[in-house]
């Protein structure tokens, strides 16, 4: 058994104080073994020494606004910690510290000073906040030359989503997307008879990226997502692609089918399909080129040789070959931040009309407190940099390969009898195993590698720590990582909405939602009347005696 051999390999390193240092130097050979002992190790010993923990989420009071409200309150908070404001622990409560971390942003971009954000003020922060999530050599080389530094990305998506200046903005936006941006939505929403916000809503009809590497945002809209219904004719959907320019954006008009960024290449304005010739589908004129000089007749002796051999007739076309395009979830949740704030916040389980849209809402919600929560446990291990652990993890995944494959075809319960089988010989304690796909989970959505995203939550799942198998389902549903399978996601769902709650704990609204919507993307007539689970009464006897018996020496 290989990853035996692996995981277990730097184990033995860590107990005995063997060097780890010259163990990471040799290579990848025993990164299992850096994973499982150091990662492991480092947080089951900060474990040991920080017995506090669970009375936080025995005690809370009941939540005074919606969870919608409280999560783009946190987003925010978060927002401001990264670039430089501190507000302390991002709870979604904004008092005075959030108040007074407001106001020092207004006055670094200029806004009135009022503690209170705007829409355009919100979505520029929290936009900018999901640029420097996406990362990529853009990112990096605006934080490392703008004088600014990291908050160069505020100032750069101003300017972006005001245009060249202030005065041009017209408040005719929709999502947070530049005006030239949103007139070319509006446009396509009116020639396909439905809402802006329905075709924002579509999973890949609008995209980020950095096409032309200036540094600034260009956006794809596709709309092969939308069917046939609206503009796309199967193989003939329209594509469009803004490459931002220094007075603002050039439109390129394609045909292409399930766009991606990956399709198109771009210098300054001008873009063109990948390995083809035209930069639009509008007709182009050109000049005749000169006829080519006759060549010399071959020999008869030449034309025999270069006759192929005679062949049986085949009438029948080949199927295509397609390979599958990787959906990056970074991606995915910038794009559905932009729908939120469209819509005006978070859909509710009252409020719910578009179940696709909530889940990817709670996905994206739930990825945020994934990559926090490994953010801590990371900080926690010394002598290794953040490129060498996530190097370690990238080596973890892979050795789950066979194990996240069978998500997309096989029901929840055979896919854990694969993940059980190599927890029980991966040849680590349960705590080190669970801190390492912690750990790792954090890391692969931060890296956007899936493989090793879903691969730690099987870990988790398959360890009983049943919460993070709403991760999985939320996988399944929107085919990221994994294929789409909404019928195998309910099982996942079912069993993560009967654990006990990691993701946003203070919100048990949650539960009602994921599972209504869930239903609802299954084709359900009884999600309307999902049942709720029932209400169980607190224990306090059994967590006193939990904390008693962790307080205690060893």
């Amino acid at each position: 058994m290989k990853h035996k051999f692996v995981l277990a390999g730097l184990a033995l390193a860590v107990a005995t104080g063997g060097p780890a240092g010259s163990a990471l130097a040799g290579g990848s050979d025993i990164v299992g073994g850096v994973i499982g002992g150091i990662i492991g190790g480092a947080i089951v010993n900060e474990a040991n020494r920080q017995p506090r923990t669970v009375t936080k989420r025995t005690y809370y009071k009941k939540p005074t606004m919606s969870s919608a409200q409280r999560e783009a309150n946190r987003e925010v908070q978060v927002s401001l910690n990264h670039f430089g404001w501190n507000v302390g622990t991002p709870d979604g409560v904004l008092g005075r510290n959030s108040r007074a971390g407001i106001s020092q942003y207004q006055a670094f971009m200029d806004f009135p000073i009022t503690g209170k954000l705007t829409d355009l003020e919100r979505t520029i922060l929290t936009t900018s906040y999901q640029k420097a999530s996406l990362g990529g050599a853009a990112v990096t080389q605006t934080i490392s030359t703008h004088p600014q530094g990291m908050r160069g990305l505020l100032l750069q998506t101003r300017e972006q989503m005001l245009g060249t200046g202030k005065s041009t903005y017209a408040g005719n936006s929709i999502g947070g997307l530049p005006p030239q941006i949103s007139e070319a939505v509006f446009e396509i929403a009116r020639s396909s008879n439905v809402e802006p916000q329905q075709l924002m809503a579509r999973s890949g009809f609008v995209q980020l990226a950095d096409l032309n590497n200036d540094g600034r945002t260009d956006y794809l809209l596709d709309t092969s997502v939308l069917g046939p219904g609206f503009w796309c004719n199967d193989k003939s959907c329209a594509v469009r692609v803004f490459a931002s320019t220094p007075s603002g954006f050039s439109r390129n008009d394609f045909q292409a089918y399930n766009a991606t960024p990956a399709m198109f290449t771009c210098q300054a304005g001008t873009c063109q399909k990948t390995g083809a010739s035209a930069q639009s589908n509008a007709p182009v004129t050109a000049a005749a080129p000169a006829p080519a000089p006759a060549p010399a007749a071959p020999s008869f002796a030449t034309q025999m040789a270069s006759q192929p051999a005679p062949a049986m007739p085949s009438f029948v076309a080949p199927a295509p070959v397609t390979e599958p395009v990787p959906v990056s979830l970074a991606s995915f949740c910038a794009k559905t931040s932009l729908v939120t704030s469209s819509n005006g916040g978070f859909a509710t389980e009252a409020s719910l009309t578009d179940p696709g849209q909530a889940l990817g809402e709670q996905f994206c919600l739930a990825r945020g407190y994934a990559l926090d929560e490994g953010a801590e446990l990371e900080a926690n291990i010394g002598g290794f940099t953040p490129e060498q652990i996530a190097a370690q993890c990238r080596d973890f995944g892979a050795l789950l390969s066979e194990q996240v494959a069978a998500v997309g075809t096989t029901p929840r319960e055979a896919t854990l009898a694969k993940v059980k089988s190599f927890i029980d010989g991966s040849g680590m304690s349960p705590a080190q195993l669970s801190g390492t796909a912690k750990v790792c989970l954090s890391v692969g959505y931060r890296t956007d590698d899936m493989d090793v995203a879903l691969g730690s939550a099987l870990v988790l799942g398959g360890l009983g720590e049943g919460a993070y198998d709403e991760l999985v389902g939320h996988h399944l549903m929107q085919g990221i990582g994994t294929a789409e399978r909404a019928d195998l996601a309910m099982g996942w769902y079912e069993n993560a909405l009967s654990a006990q709650p990691v993701f946003a704990p203070a919100q048990p609204e949650r539960s009602g939602l994921i599972r209504k919507a869930a239903l609802m993307m299954n084709g359900r007539a009884d999600a309307a009347t999902a049942p709720k689970p029932a209400m169980a009464l607190p224990s306090f006897a059994a967590k006193a005696a939990e904390l008693v018996e962790t307080a205690a020496p060893q």
